[in-house]
């Protein structure tokens, strides 16, 4: 008989916020407290505590010791695993999911200013694991083809347990949490065809994080501002109210094409405000060293350098 994992309950971590750091023997779990980021797994090590080593296998393996460790940090008052956000070297939020689906075109006011009708269905395109980076990180486009370089600051959703055929009534019950992402696009490439594959999966074109925030903390994934800055000045002000599909309605289609198992991410779209949006002779693509910053409510702020 089959069993039916689509039910299967969530790693329990309701109220933590994550991240992953990068270290010497690769990425390490780390929980944003009111004093900076405990680094856990040398916490757990020091204290015999088992817990996950990232974000990927706490969501695919449970919590484990996760809250016991956090306890008795918090019982002992112990800092020395401590480290300042402002210090800290992130990795990206998830950094092994199976998969990176992307939503094209899902704000109404970003497919006006780009002269496009909403789609019927959300259209779907992907971004391999090469493409992911981290808050900080430098994305290289020096030998890239063409030079129209942009910015599309997303609500991305980190899937926490396996989801096949959900209808839209539990697709977020399927869902860990959120992160902030900007889904780094060169145009000239994306629209040499009808696939926008060749424009969107570079190396460092996935930027995701800071953190990995629970679903709990987040609330309504579809009432969240977003705002995009370059170099400090506003492009992009909205809210995922412009969704024209909302989160339910993007697992249930996803889910319905192929299976979404425990930390893929689905990139949710952009809304207006983005280069290509902008009439010809306003358009000043992404040049290097200029500094992107996206901010979601609740999940924070991830920022990236042109390299």
């Amino acid at each position: 008989m089959s069993i039916d994992t689509t039910r299967r309950p969530l790693a329990s971590t309701s109220g933590l916020k994550l991240a992953n750091l990068r270290g010497p023997d690769g990425p390490r779990l780390a929980v944003s407290t009111g004093a900076g980021l405990l680094e856990v797994t040398r916490a757990a090590h020091h204290m015999g505590f088992s817990v996950p080593q990232t974000t990927d296998e706490l969501i695919r393996d449970g919590a484990g010791q996760l809250h016991e460790c956090l306890a008795a940090v918090q019982a002992e008052r112990a800092g020395d695993w401590r480290i300042a956000e402002a210090d800290a070297p992130f990795a990206p939020a998830v950094v092994h999911p199976q998969k990176i689906v992307c939503v094209g075109l899902n704000y109404r006011r970003h497919a006006s200013e780009i002269g496009m009708a909403e789609p019927a269905v959300p259209i779907l395109f992907n971004k391999f694991n090469n493409a992911l980076t981290h808050h900080r990180a430098v994305v290289p486009t020096a030998g890239l083809p063409g030079n129209h370089f942009d910015y599309e600051g997303e609500l991305v959703i980190v899937i926490g347990k396996r989801c096949v055929a959900v209808g839209e009534g539990h697709a977020l019950d399927h869902v860990h949490g959120y992160c902030t992402g900007i889904d780094f696009s060169e145009r000239s490439y994306q629209l040499i065809t009808s696939q926008w594959l060749a424009g969107k999966s570079s190396d460092g074109f996935a930027p995701l994080g800071p953190y990995l925030v629970s679903a709990d903390l987040v609330g309504d994934p579809n009432a969240l501002k977003l705002e995009t800055r370059v170099n400090g000045e506003l492009r992009q002000s909205s809210s995922t109210a412009d969704f024209i599909f909302n989160c339910q309605q993007i697992i249930a289609f996803t889910s319905h094409l192929f299976p979404l198992e425990p930390g893929d991410l689905i990139y949710t779209g952009t809304p207006e405000g983005v280069v290509l949006g902008m009439p010809k002779g306003r358009q000043v693509w992404l040049q290097t060293g200029d500094r992107v910053v996206t901010t979601i409510e609740k999940l924070g702020s991830l920022q990236i350098t042109v390299g």
